[in-house]
């Protein structure tokens, strides 16, 4: 398979075509695994990948909406989700639509905000990057208020957690991930202002 590969070459050389440069060009061409994806977002001289908060964004988005049953009596549902990240925290958090249905409230469903922050893990067995021990930090409700709304406000944050817990935010595919005759494993996860980096090793 004949691979393009598109390198930017700093601004001194970015002149005529010059000895130096095919030179140059030479021995790019030498090092890099014939077989080396060009997979968006990998860099693998510096043996790290790059997901922008965009490219998550719309990964979440297609496990959405998800539901869960409390109690038998609730019914807890999360939609539209949206993923912020926090590089101070190294965290992750995703604001969703909550919807709680029961026929002990009235009126049925009510509808509010949950706000989940979690931190980030890899999981070997899936090839996926997760979610890790999701936290409620904030919760709004509409229509409920009173001893009713301490309560109902409970429920819908333990299953806003549950929901999330292990959320998948990338999988990774063995083609992706190797190269030539090495297969690399991800290492350590760094929130970043728009996007999630991880290690390659």
């Amino acid at each position: 398979m004949n691979l393009m590969i598109s390198h930017r070459l700093p601004d001194q050389l970015s002149g005529p075509i010059t000895r130096r440069r095919i030179v140059g060009a030479t021995l790019l061409a030498a090092v890099l695994p014939a077989s080396a994806p060009a997979f968006a977002g990998f860099n693998f001289f510096t043996n790290e990948y790059t997901a922008s908060r965009s490219e998550l964004q719309a990964q979440i988005v297609k496990r959405f909406p998800v539901a869960q049953r409390y109690a038998e009596l609730f019914t807890v549902g999360l939609r539209e989700p949206q993923l912020s990240l926090d590089a101070r925290s190294n965290r992750a958090a995703v604001t969703a639509v909550l919807s709680i249905a029961s026929p002990l409230l009235r009126p049925s469903p009510i509808e509010g905000t949950v706000s989940v922050s979690s931190a980030l893990k890899y999981d070997v067995a899936t090839r996926s990057l997760r979610l890790d021990q999701p936290k409620a930090e904030r919760l709004e409700l509409q229509g409920v208020g009173g001893r009713d709304a301490e309560r109902v406000q409970q429920i819908g944050a333990l299953v806003a957690q549950e929901l999330l817990r292990d959320q998948v935010l990338r999988s990774f595919t063995a083609e992706e991930l190797t190269v030539g005759r090495k297969t690399y494993e991800i290492g350590d996860i760094t929130v970043v202002d728009d996007g999630i980096k991880v290690q390659l090793r």
